[in-house]
């Protein structure tokens, strides 16, 4: 298994040169711009450098291009959701760069029907604390 510092950089090399399709779709996710869901980019989780992570929906969502492997990809996520309760949603680059509303809509569609992982950070101003 590779260590996790190695991860580390390699998903930061990631961030720094995206794919188009990557760059694309992150203008939408970036800054909790779609439905306040808070998306993190190249993120590493287990072995695994996901496209783009949802912490609270524990949604991952995968931008696949022609070279993947569907068997390989299924077996990943399956092995992702037994061990940490991720979901996994796959996209192609052709959804992305040609349908960007309807992949918007479709990761919108799944992220709301799934329940929060934890409660919201920022609690009500009547809220304990403040």
């Amino acid at each position: 298994m590779v260590g996790r510092r190695i991860m580390l950089e390699r998903a930061a090399q990631m961030r720094r040169e995206p794919t188009e399709a990557e760059k694309r779709l992150w203008r939408h996710l970036s800054g909790a711009k779609l439905g306040g869901l808070k998306f993190r980019r190249q993120a590493v989780i287990g072995n695994r450098i996901a496209d783009f992570f949802c912490p609270a929906k524990g949604l991952i969502v995968e931008i696949d291009g022609n070279t993947h492997d569907r068997e390989r990809d299924e077996a990943r996520d399956r092995r992702i959701a037994a061990q940490y309760g991720y979901r996994t949603l796959r996209v192609t680059n052709a959804d992305v760069l040609g349908n960007m509303d309807g992949v918007l809509q479709h990761i919108d569609h799944i992220a709301h029907r799934m329940s929060d992982r934890w409660p919201h950070p920022n609690p009500s101003p009547e809220g304990e604390g403040l």
